[in-house]
């Protein structure tokens, strides 16, 4: 109990000392006391008053002190309901009123990228499929401009919409509105540790994959594990399991800004449609994928996270003349099958990301006749340190990318042969604003857009990214 409280419950019971008295005598305050004898009775008297003073005294302090710890254990809570307040958090949305519209979250974020080559006049191209800007014709580039809507509907139910404001449309290069995700989480319990997903999300494949471009530091996924499932996204439905200790680990790497991926289970497996987001499935057969990860907490805090993942199904290649003749493919799909591992340290402050994956998919023979299944493997090392100051954060980066496969969502699914070195630094002087360097050194990089599919080697180029949150 603090002293200000006792001082005041002190002053408050000897204000109200005579009416005491009164009530333990049973008779008015101001009627006649009879008189003590000796003075032996007027001790006898002062101390069963004093007594029943100090016993009624306690009394006060005992109850003081519950409803202080009462109150306490209240603050608590609701601090703890506050600060732990996520689309699990089932017991504290309840208390909220309004409809579920109010409860809906508004947010997303744009980045703005320029990209110099240092060997002009290549012969042949430089082509990075996921990067616009990698080109000596091209300049200034947004090369993502994403606004997402999000939120619990109710107990068991959670919507997430994510648009894309600067997508390739069709095979003009042309840019528009598309939508990257549309799904509903369906939760079995309060807490949200089982849950099924419908709709356009990311195939739980790898950790790169999973992991937002909000969060991540290169500029760009990995090839090895990106061409597993370009876009990261498709249609299908999942089931996902973790505990809830787990899931809110999960939440918090990413909120303490150590680039997590997200949660996506302890446990994940369902079926998609396999050919990619914002495409028709084509053979009517689904792909087939399971994954599990789990993030270890050390004592001292340092958080590792391991996990591995693999699918199966067949994948319809798109097909386009080469010279006159187009390969033959089989019309209902070739094998596509992998498995992949992945291992995560978070930068608390010094982390690193390792990812492999193997498997057998569609290629190009070559002599640029047939398409058939093929051996792949490749993956990505990166080591990152992270620096906070304040608001203010650094985080340097470097990275080896490689890849030897084939890059099935490209016409013919020619082979792809990759071999790169990323050394970056990003800079967030405010929550809202991150700038990004990252210069590439590129020893093979094969160019999959254009016949007969030959490879830019010894290739330099640093790419500038502004990118704000909102």
């Amino acid at each position: 109990m603090s002293h200000t409280a006792s001082g005041a419950t002190l002053v408050a019971a000897f204000l109200s000392w005579p009416s005491l008295c009164a009530a333990q005598t049973n008779e008015p305050t101001q009627a006649a006391q009879p008189t003590p004898t000796s003075q032996a009775e007027y001790e006898a008297k002062l101390r069963e008053l004093q007594a029943r003073f100090e016993a009624r005294l306690s009394e006060l302090e005992r109850r003081v002190a519950n409803d202080e710890e009462e109150l306490r254990r209240k603050d608590q809570d609701i601090e703890k309901r506050i600060t732990d307040n996520t689309s699990s958090d089932l017991d504290f949305k309840k208390s909220l009123t309004g409809k579920w519209y109010e409860r809906i979250s508004l947010r997303g974020y744009t980045q703005f990228r320029y990209t110099t080559l240092f060997n002009r006049d290549l012969t042949p191209n430089l082509i990075v499929p996921a990067d616009g800007t990698v080109s000596e014709a091209e300049t200034f580039q947004i090369r993502r401009g994403r606004l997402t809507l999000s939120g619990d509907i109710s107990e068991h139910l959670y919507l997430y919409a994510q648009a894309e404001y600067f997508a390739t449309v069709g095979g003009s290069g042309d840019r528009g509105m598309q939508a990257r995700d549309l799904y509903a989480d369906v939760a079995l319990d309060q807490n949200k540790e089982h849950r099924f997903r419908f709709g356009l999300s990311k195939v739980p494949f790898g950790f790169v994959n999973l992991q937002s471009s909000q969060n991540r530091a290169a500029m760009e996924r990995a090839d090895a594990i990106n061409s597993s499932a370009e876009g990261e996204r498709d249609i299908g439905l999942y089931y996902y399991w973790a505990p809830k200790p787990v899931r809110e680990l999960f939440r918090k790497l990413v909120k303490d800004g150590l680039k997590g991926s997200g949660d996506y289970g302890v446990i994940g497996v369902g079926a998609y449609a396999g050919q990619g987001p914002n495409r028709l499935d084509l053979n009517g057969e689904a792909h087939y994928i399971a994954r599990v990860a789990y993030p270890f907490q050390l004592d001292s805090g340092q958080v590792f996270e391991f996990g591995v993942q693999a699918y199966t199904g067949d994948f319809v290649v798109g097909t386009q003349a080469i010279g006159g003749v187009t390969p033959t493919v089989k019309p209902d799909g070739i094998d596509d099958q992998r498995v992949g591992i992945s291992a995560v340290m978070y930068p608390q402050p010094f982390g690193f990301e390792f990812e492999w994956n193997w498997g057998r998919g569609p290629e190009l023979a070559r002599d640029l006749l047939s398409i058939d299944d093929r051996s792949l493997q490749g993956g990505y090392l990166q080591f990152n340190y992270a620096l906070k100051a304040g608001d203010v954060n650094l985080f340097p980066f470097a990275r080896w990318n490689y890849f030897d496969g084939a890059r099935k969502f490209a016409r013919n699914a020619p082979w792809n042969e990759i071999n790169e070195v990323d050394v970056g630094l990003e800079w967030s002087p405010w929550p809202e604003i991150e700038v990004a360097l990252m210069y590439t050194h590129t020893f093979e990089r094969t160019d999959t857009s254009t016949a007969p599919y030959d490879s830019a080697e010894n290739v330099d180029r640093l790419g500038f990214q502004l990118q704000w949150n909102y």
